[in-house]
């Protein structure tokens, strides 16, 4: 049996889906399920079982001789929520359980942590350990993900394998439940279908000129991919950036999602709102050495290939993965 926390959410049903082609069917599926619109993204996956988040490891302490591998991609991923008791409990105090209970169980790790941790980018976005305890995230989601990064790596007692993804700018289908934190890509055809136009946030930096901020955007069939390597791989424990290694441009983005929809780009720019001006990354790239020197070789999707795919294949055909 396989357990993916988060199952419900955008990555952890992309990944079940995913498995399920791999003919992975004993899915132990775990997170919150009171909200029926995010429920949807599991229906037609083969799952042997659903457990909720809070009765995971009651769960395990019967079940823990038939696991196989631990996907730990449920958190809170909200960067504008300030209330660090939330994350404190649902980031921090659940992934060190979920540590524990993988090295107690012997039970290989893969989980997720975020490129939020690297905050404005000051000592770069190399995957280097011994600079995590030094990044300064810009929010507590990211703090929460760095915390438990410099958690992990001053524990003694560790699962055989362990994997943390520092997950970069992930898009793709099943992310419509997340509101205010789905991908730019997605508010991007909903405004272009209602409206013919973009609406991009201006830069405030002299530094960048208005849509030219840029990220590391990664196609979720991607990042999914590099999971299943993992769990494949068990070897070369530690944190890894997940990433494309090429930043582009939110201007780059647009376009790709106008040709998506065959039309022209008609882009306007509004100021960033000011409750994340501040805390706002202008710039990030993953520096993907790293994954690449432990034997991954699979290209990533460019910008315009995976939009076009998500845009054409799912969004403008109202399908989940």
């Amino acid at each position: 049996m396989i357990i993916v926390t988060g199952a419900a959410g955008f990555i952890g049903s992309c990944l079940i889906q995913k498995l399920n082609e791999l003919k992975f069917k004993y899915i132990i599926a775990v997170d919150d399920f009171s909200t029926a619109e995010k429920n949807r993204n599991l229906d037609g996956k083969a799952i042997k079982e659903r457990v909720d988040r809070n009765d995971l490891f009651s769960w395990l302490e019967k079940n823990y001789r038939e696991v196989e591998f631990f996907f730990h991609i449920g958190a809170r991923t909200d960067t504008t929520e300030f209330n660090t008791r939330i994350f404190d409990e649902l980031n921090l105090d659940y992934s060190k359980k979920v540590w524990g209970a993988c090295v107690a169980y012997q039970i290989p790790l893969v989980y997720a942590s975020s490129a939020a941790t690297y905050g404005l980018g000051e000592l770069g976005y190399e995957d280097n350990e011994s600079l995590i305890s030094s990044l300064k995230p810009l929010n507590p989601y990211g703090d929460s993900k760095n915390d438990f990064d410099i958690w992990a790596l001053q524990q003694e007692k560790k699962p055989f394998f362990f994997a943390g993804l520092k997950f970069f700018n992930v898009y793709g289908p099943n992310e419509y439940h997340k509101g205010r934190m789905a991908s730019v890509i997605w508010h991007a055809y909903r405004q272009i279908q209602s409206n013919g136009s973009l609406k991009l946030f201006k830069s405030h930096r002299d530094e960048f000129k208005d849509g030219e901020q840029m990220r590391d955007f990664i196609y979720v069939k991607d990042l999914i991919d590099v999971c299943i390597f993992l769990m494949e791989h068990r070897k070369n424990s530690g944190i890894y950036n997940l990433g494309t290694g090429k930043a582009r441009s939110f201007n780059d983005l647009g376009k790709a999602t106008f040709a998506a929809l065959g039309l022209e780009p008609n882009i306007e720019y509004i100021d960033t709102p000011a409750d994340i001006r501040d805390k706002y990354q202008y710039f990030t790239e993953a520096t993907m050495a790293k994954l690449r020197a432990i034997g991954y070789t699979q290209e990533f999707m460019s910008l315009e290939a995976g939009v076009k795919d998500y845009v054409q294949n799912y969004l403008a055909k109202q399908l989940y993965y």
